[in-house]
């Protein structure tokens, strides 16, 4: 099956600054791809490349087997770009601004349904220099949308919005997903990658370090899995020494008791040792399980000379690297 988008050894300098080395990845047809990193680790660049806003140095973009710079016209009514921000007709209204798009493509989504489909009912008549942040985002977003792509690309949807208007952004998503569209997303949210994503790449200084299924790469983090739980002061310390075998203990004074912390990669063993050793009593149980959010934070704060950072050796433990 041909690949909804790949991008193979992508490479893009700016000045004495390489802003993308040798990225490569991926995205199947129908799948959710979420592009992760820090400010300034490439992923709007890596954007404007597949967008064919840009011609990258070295490498290959496609675009449902398209080049996005040299074959625009094939690809610009099937892939849409929903950006962090962009210059629109600030006199127009919510609903006027659909409308105009949507006369821009052939077979246009209903822009009624699209405006509330966006939750954008309550200001559709509402001017667009007199949007908040949140609306104006969901603006963008409902231009995307109008043009009914294949492939849609949103950069961080969710910046900015309040929990029920991510929650709506949420569901957009997954119903692009159930209708076979391909999502091209970047979000600084963790638990959104998490639940939203089939896939996931972390850019770092504009390499690719890792690649694979959010709860994959959260379970490679599974070592630091954390128990927590208070016990009183007066208790024998000695029968915290059972738990040595299954991670390593840590104790700290608290005003009512001790609390405990057991960093170990089997949460469930500690939690039931815990409650069956005599005379411990331990209470305040808490279990904080690897999250991709971890994992995250834990690569991107890898040095960029790490080895990891090539291309050639980057884990994808879904479909065996590339």
């Amino acid at each position: 099956m041909q690949s909804a988008l790949t991008v193979h050894k992508l490479s893009v300098r700016f000045a004495a600054k390489e802003a993308l080395t040798q990225l490569s990845f991926d995205v199947a047809p129908g799948q959710v791809f979420g592009l992760l990193g820090p400010n300034g680790a490439g992923k709007s660049t890596t954007i404007d490349c597949i967008a064919g806003l840009r011609t990258p140095d070295l490498g290959m973009v496609r675009v449902l087997g398209h080049d996005p710079v040299r074959e625009r016209n094939a690809v610009t009514p099937r892939l849409a770009v929903q950006p962090q921000s962009a210059s629109l007709f600030e006199h127009l209204t919510v609903a006027e601004t659909v409308r105009l798009f949507a006369a821009f493509h052939a077979t246009p989504l209903d822009p009624d349904r699209v405006i509330s489909r966006t939750g954008l009912d309550e200001c559709r008549d509402r001017r667009v220099h007199a949007l908040s942040g949140g609306e104006e985002r969901r603006l963008l977003l409902a231009i995307a949308l109008i043009g009914d792509p294949e492939i849609l690309v949103l950069d961080e949807p969710s910046a900015g919005l309040d929990p029920a208007a991510r929650r709506a952004v949420a569901e957009i998503v997954r119903g692009l997903r159930n209708t076979g569209r391909t999502v091209l997303l970047t979000t600084h949210h963790m638990d959104e990658a998490e639940t939203l994503c089939d896939r996931v790449g972390i850019l770092v200084a504009g390499r690719l370090v890792a690649q694979g299924a959010p709860d994959e790469l959260a379970r490679s983090r599974a070592a630091e899995s954390r128990v927590g739980f208070t016990i009183e002061r007066g208790i024998d310390l000695d029968l915290l020494g059972q738990l040595a075998p299954l991670g390593e203990v840590h104790h700290t004074a608290v005003p009512r008791g001790l609390r405990v912390t057991v960093v170990t990669a089997d949460p469930d063993a500690v939690v039931r040792r815990i409650t069956f050793i005599p005379g411990l009593m331990p209470r305040e149980i808490d279990v904080h399980r690897g999250t991709l959010e971890d994992y995250f934070l834990s690569i991107a704060a890898a040095p960029a000379a790490d080895p990891v950072a090539d291309p050639a050796q980057v884990p994808d433990r879904q479909h065996g690297g590339h």
